[in-house]
């Protein structure tokens, strides 16, 4: 499967999961999460923010909300979410906020045109992610910062179960990374690690049955690590989440 194929995997899975709504927002929604991330950002007046892989615009809106003097940008490949996004913003009248789709590729901005950058949940699908950090160095402005959020595999799993898990949803998974690989990719790009926060993410996930397989051919240990368990349809696991910031 090529880069465009798995990008068009990576849209049609997501339109789907942000369809259900309800079951989503059960999946990823966390206050503490979010004010940690907001907090992260330090969002100065007349600012350029960058929500790459907005979604339903989990962090966009708040951050419109809350900082009515800075311009916030919503960016996805999910078309027909930004539409239903675009639709709110003109019912709550924020003239700060627009979501833009794109092709999954190049971002669509200038160099050095954005103060700052947050994606949450997101880089695990990029199928060419080391394209994508050089990309987000030549939008970002001199100094500009990177806030990234994302899982990681535990230690202990020297299988990839996580990523095996993660991939028995058809929405374009590739693979979670740990922390020394993301300073690696960025800081060859040319930027600075300046800090990490590791928090923890608890979510289920639908059709417990076809976990089986995976289930019973992983060691207990990494299972344990995760704390799997089954709650009739369900099947819940917990992943470490790095929140990490950069500076170009």
């Amino acid at each position: 499967m090529n880069v465009s194929d798995k990008i068009k995997v990576v849209r049609q899975g997501f339109e789907e999961s942000f369809s259900e709504k309800n079951f989503y927002e059960k999946q990823t929604t966390d206050d503490s999460h979010l004010e940690l991330l907001i907090n992260m950002l330090k969002v100065k007046a007349g600012s350029t923010v960058l929500d790459l892989g907005t979604g339903t615009g989990y962090i966009a809106f708040p951050l419109a909300r809350r900082y009515s003097d800075s311009k916030i940008i919503g960016l996805d490949i999910v078309e027909e979410t930004l539409k239903r996004n675009s639709k709110k913003v003109i019912e709550e009248k924020l003239d700060n906020l627009s979501f833009v789709s794109y092709d999954g590729y190049m971002f669509p901005f200038d160099n050095d045109s954005i103060d700052s950058i947050i994606t949450r949940y997101a880089l695990h699908h990029f199928p060419d992610i080391e394209q994508a950090f050089s990309d987000m160095y030549r939008i970002l402005k001199p100094n500009g910062k990177l806030i990234i959020s994302d899982p990681t595999p535990n230690r202990n799993d020297y299988c990839r179960f996580v990523d095996k898990f993660m991939k028995m949803k058809p929405d374009g998974h590739v693979r979670f990374y740990y922390l020394d690989e993301y300073k690696e990719m960025l800081e060859h790009v040319g930027f600075s690690f300046i800090s990490n926060k590791t928090t923890s993410i608890r979510f289920p996930r639908k059709g417990a049955s076809q976990y089986e397989d995976i289930i019973s051919e992983t060691n207990q240990d990494i299972l344990s690590g995760y704390c799997i368990e089954v709650d009739g349809d369900e099947i819940w696991i917990t992943e470490s989440v790095l929140n990490m910031l950069f500076v170009k």
